[in-house]
This record gives structure tokens, sequence and C-alpha cells, in this order.
């Protein structure tokens, strides 16, 4: 099992990603394993920059590139297994048919290459809760799951039985905790709230419960921390993170 990071939250803090190579390094000396997503704006550029991974005894799970279609394509030569299921719009505009009659056309393609074209389940998207991850997964059933449990627990849904459901489509995890800063909705969806490092979350989510149901079924993907908006800096909080997976037995100390 490899441990990084979806750095996102670090992006939204210091404003931007400046420097590939000093953000790595600092992950590095935190024991990570490396960064979710290569950045890509050409061939050239992916491919310079999964060498830069390497030299640096680093690693990452996919690529984005300036389109679908190139994501696609990079992501498949650099031996990666899976990219974002992007759709066309993933707003909660969208109509759930059309979304899903897209996703299975852009899972189509990928299988292709293949590459599973994973679902991120996200607050505020086309697949938020619980009944519209399994209404997806029933219409989409050869999609990919990037399950997120800090996302999936604000919703109000069930990550651990989600695990054990979907356990066979999970290409990888974004890990994180959730601090409720006001009251539930009547369908049990937050209604205020942050992320915030694991361990120190209060909506009930045991992710050291998670962890366990996944390593139990045999789990080796990637697991990577994620802290959409940090109150302080970003490697304060992910160093917390990182101990929390240590304590827990996840991560060697």
């Amino acid at each position: 099992m490899k441990f990084g990071i979806a750095d996102y939250g670090m992006n939204v803090w210091h404003g931007g990603l400046y420097s590939v190579e000093d953000r790595l390094l600092t992950l590095r000396e935190l024991g990570y394993n490396g960064i979710e997503r290569i950045e890509a704006v050409s061939a050239s550029d992916a491919i310079n920059k999964a060498t830069l991974y390497r030299q640096l005894g680093m690693d990452f799970s996919t690529c984005r590139g300036p389109n679908v279609q190139a994501g696609i394509e990079w992501t498949c030569g650099l031996g990666k297994e899976y990219v974002w299921l992007t759709p066309g719009q993933v707003n909660r505009e969208v109509d759930f048919d059309v979304y899903c009659r897209r996703a299975n056309e852009m899972i189509r393609v990928c299988a292709k290459f293949g590459l599973k074209a994973a679902l991120h389940n996200h607050m505020n998207q086309r697949i938020e809760n619980q009944n519209e991850l399994d209404k997806f997964m029933e219409k989409c059933p050869d999609a990919g799951l990037l399950l997120d449990t800090g996302h999936l627990s604000a919703a109000g849904g069930d990550v651990i039985g989600t695990v054990k459901k979907y356990f066979k489509n999970i290409v990888a995890v974004h890990l994180k905790d959730v601090e409720l800063t006001g009251d539930r909705d009547e369908n049990g969806r937050a209604v205020e709230w942050r992320f915030c490092e694991l361990g120190t979350g209060n909506d009930g989510l045991d992710n050291a419960a998670v962890m366990h149901e996944l390593v139990k079924r045999g789990y080796d993907g990637w697991v990577h921390i994620e802290h959409d908006a940090h109150q302080r800096e970003p490697l304060d909080d992910l160093k917390v993170s990182l101990e929390f997976l240590r304590d827990a037995g996840f991560v060697k100390k």
C-alpha cells in the first residue's frame, strides 16, 4: 500500500503550485510516497515530471492533461491504472441519467486503454450521497471508484458499507476527516462542515476502521490524504494525518 496526498488544499493555501520538486521533497521528508496527480500541459511535460518523480523516489497514481483525451492517453502511456471520471458537466445541475450515459461512454473508451474511469464522490457534485452513489454504480457497474471517505461521511453515507459493497471497484482512496461546524439536515447531510486532520473529526467517521476493512479485503493500492482547506501550514496538518496512520499500524514508524 502506498500513502500519498491529494494536494488541492496545499494549492489553495499557497495560492498555487510553484515547484513540483520542492513539494515532493518536503512530502518525502514527512514520509509520504507521492502525490496523486501529475498535472501536465504536453506529453513531454508528462514524461519529464514522471522522470522527476522517479529520480526523487516518489510516485503518482494518475495524470491530468489539458483535455480528457490527453489525460487518458498519457496516464496509459505512463503505466498507471485510472483517470478521474470527468464526463462533461459534473455539478448538481446536470441530469443524472445524462451524467450516467456520458460516464458509460468514458468508461468504455478508458477500458480500451486498460484504464478505469473512476468516480470521485464529492459534496456539491452530481454524485454526492449514498443513494446517488448506489444508483450510479447500478447504471455504471464497470466504473472505478475513487472513494472519498470524508465527502461520503459528510453527505450522510455509509463509508464502511460502501467499501464492503463496492470493494472490487475501488481504485484509490481519499482519506479525510470531517469536523461538523453546524447541524445535519433531515437526510443526514452536513449543513456546515470542514475537512480536517485524520483523527480530529467529530462526525463519527472512523477512518481507522475503514482502513482495517480495506486491508482485511486485500487492498494494496493508493491511499491519498487530503485536506481541502487548511487553517495552518499544510505540512503540519499532513504530519498529523500520517502520524494517525502510523499509530493505527498502517504506516511503518
